[in-house]
């Protein structure tokens, strides 16, 4: 094959990369780095007391809104605080990221609203027509 016809070959398309357009097994991988990032980082650094007014999940994979708001939250921890990320990255992290995913997450009305410790919920989708 020469280098023209090599550079006219069908690039294939990049995994998304945001998890809830993933699917089998880009989707397993992606969680399973979310699960590493929540439970080595996140939760250990971050976590704070469950209450009724401050709900967690020990279950929070099966909540698929807590996946989105979480990876999205990872994503951001990669882009600033890593080697390329500006001196100021990780205060823009805390501030614009981790607080309000945080306080979202743990709402009392927000996605582990019906779980408690130890007892996990799926939530119920409001009915649509």
């Amino acid at each position: 094959m020469d280098t023209q016809t090599a550079d006219l070959a069908p690039v294939p398309p990049e995994s998304p990369p945001f998890i809830l357009y993933k699917s089998g097994e880009d989707f397993a991988s992606a969680l399973t780095n979310l699960v590493t990032w929540v439970h080595g980082l996140l939760l250990p650094v971050y976590g704070r007391e469950v209450s009724s007014k401050a709900p967690w999940c020990t279950r929070w994979w099966d909540h698929m809104e807590a996946v989105g708001q979480l990876y999205g939250l990872w994503m951001a921890w990669q882009e600033l605080t890593g080697a390329e990320a500006p001196l100021t990255g990780p205060a823009a992290f805390h501030r614009d990221y981790l607080t309000p995913v945080m306080m979202s997450l743990r709402d009392p009305s927000g996605p582990f609203a019906g779980c408690k410790p130890g007892q996990h919920r799926a939530k119920e989708p409001p009915p649509s027509e």
